[in-house]
């Protein structure tokens, strides 16, 4: 409604400034082509790897290229290597064996010499787990869920727990390993990965994902009676590798030392190319800082390009921007984060002080043609969280994601999943978000105070 009542008056903005940045991501071609770019060109980013440092190079080449002041921050992350996956349900009388198609799990140690043999114990959440008690001693931890896109959504928030803690609490209660079944809206029988979290001296398990549809036979065998499942796992975790993130700026006229930052993660997952996650969000980021660096006049404020290593397992590089960043972090008025896929813009979240929306709203108006001039949802993200303890402005350009889950962490997250329309509408739209939360007189009021990991942060 704010935003309807904010076309009814003079526009605070130039049009020939929404025309350029609107209409330069929409037909210039520049952010498939940088998708396409990190995708076919480097691949698989997980941190530590030489994908990874390759992609920081690119980076820095890409923003020198688009007269940006570019520099690099040094970041240690995490190593993790996959290594050799296998499961097979050992066959029973009565009954023939079935492999199983699993994929390890971010963080999860490698099973003993020759796998990790147990009963099958499934459960739907973790209260049901510890609830189990000694009955899961030995046991392999299987847990089920229902994720899916019906009612319009996909469930995840609810189900990420019991990838990322899950095996963690089945350790502490002696289990053998855990599966869990991927957080998918869709499935070829193609597993997805993520990260799971053990604590320091905390017990470990093998932890590794199973396939929908293994995760359904699964569930159909344990209704008929016991079922033994061989898991293999090769994971090993090696020392910490130096990276870094990619920070770059487009200097404000007036209030150079405000900042308005933008967001996305280069490191992925390493089973596909990491297209939707997050080739598509750096691709976006760079284009709205590209657009904006080539107006005739630059923003009020400093748009500054964040492109963070080793969200997927670890948010080092969020961290260690907050840290090294804390003493300016008053100064920081507005943070965005795109890490949501390639889908086409929706809305604007917002998570700031009250007045926040009145103070956007008159700034939407050329967010119309593209279906994304009001507000909806809380805007937050993995990677700018850690700037929720500075109370800095959160906000955020809602996007499409039924059909986000589909590829998330799987080997079906490559670049033919990116439609160039819909990821151009989102660049046009980030573009602008940013050019206004930069260009407007006055900074969004901060949120009242600090608070936990703000919504839309995705593990």
């Amino acid at each position: 409604m704010l935003a309807f009542i904010a076309l009814l008056a003079a526009p605070p903005y130039s049009p020939d400034v929404a025309a350029r940045l609107v209409g330069g991501a929409l037909t210039d071609g520049v952010t498939y082509a940088r998708v396409a770019e990190l995708s076919d060109g480097i691949g698989p980013r997980l941190s530590g790897s030489p994908a990874a440092e390759a992609a920081v190079k690119w980076a820095l080449q890409r923003f020198r290229d688009d007269g940006l002041d570019v520099h690099a921050e040094p970041v240690k992350v995490p190593h993790w290597v996959r290594g050799e996956e296998r499961a097979e349900v050992l066959p029973a009388r009565g009954r023939a064996g079935h492999p199983l198609a699993v994929t390890a799990l971010g963080g999860s140690p490698a099973t003993p010499a020759g796998g990790a043999t147990a009963d099958v114990v499934e459960v739907r959440s973790i209260a049901e787990l510890q609830a189990l008690g000694e009955k899961a001693r030995g046991k392999l931890v299987f847990f089920n869920h229902s994720m899916s896109t019906a009612g319009g959504k996909t469930g995840y928030g609810e189900a990420s727990p019991l990838r990322n803690r899950g095996p963690a609490e089945a350790a502490k209660l002696g289990a053998a390993g855990a599966l869990v079944r991927s957080l998918a809206t869709a499935s070829l029988r193609d597993p997805h990965t993520g990260a799971t979290t053990f604590e320091d001296g905390a017990p470990k398990v093998p932890a590794a994902a199973v396939a929908v549809e293994d995760a359904e036979l699964l569930h159909r065998l344990l209704e008929r009676g016991p079922v033994r499942v061989r898991l293999g796992l090769g994971c090993r975790t090696l020392p910490d590798a130096d990276s870094a993130n990619v920070v770059a700026d487009v200097r404000g006229r007036e209030k150079p030392d405000e900042v308005v930052l933008l967001g996305a993660h280069l490191d992925s997952w390493d089973l596909g190319q990491g297209a939707v996650d997050d080739a598509a969000g750096v691709a976006v980021v760079m284009e709205a800082a590209r657009l904006i660096a080539q107006l005739p006049q630059r923003p009020r404020r400093t748009v500054r390009a964040v492109l963070f290593m080793n969200e997927e397992n670890g948010l080092a590089g969020g961290k260690a921007y907050a840290q090294a960043h804390a003493a300016e972090a008053e100064r920081h008025v507005a943070a965005l984060e795109s890490d949501a896929g390639a889908g086409r813009p929706l809305s604007v979240g917002l998570r700031a002080g009250e007045g926040a929306q009145a103070l956007l709203a008159p700034w939407l108006q050329p967010l119309e043609t593209l279906g994304a001039a009001d507000f909806g949802g809380e805007a937050g993200g993995a990677d700018i969280g850690p700037l929720a303890a500075f109370r800095v402005p959160f906000v955020g350009v809602q996007q499409d994601v039924s059909r986000y889950f589909d590829y998330h962490h799987s080997a079906a997250d490559t670049l033919d999943k990116v439609r160039p329309g819909d990821l151009a509408q989102t660049a046009a739209a980030v573009a602008w978000v940013a050019y206004a939360l930069a260009e407007m007189p006055q900074a969004l009021p901060r949120p009242a105070a600090p608070a936990g990991r703000p919504a839309g942060g995705r593990p």
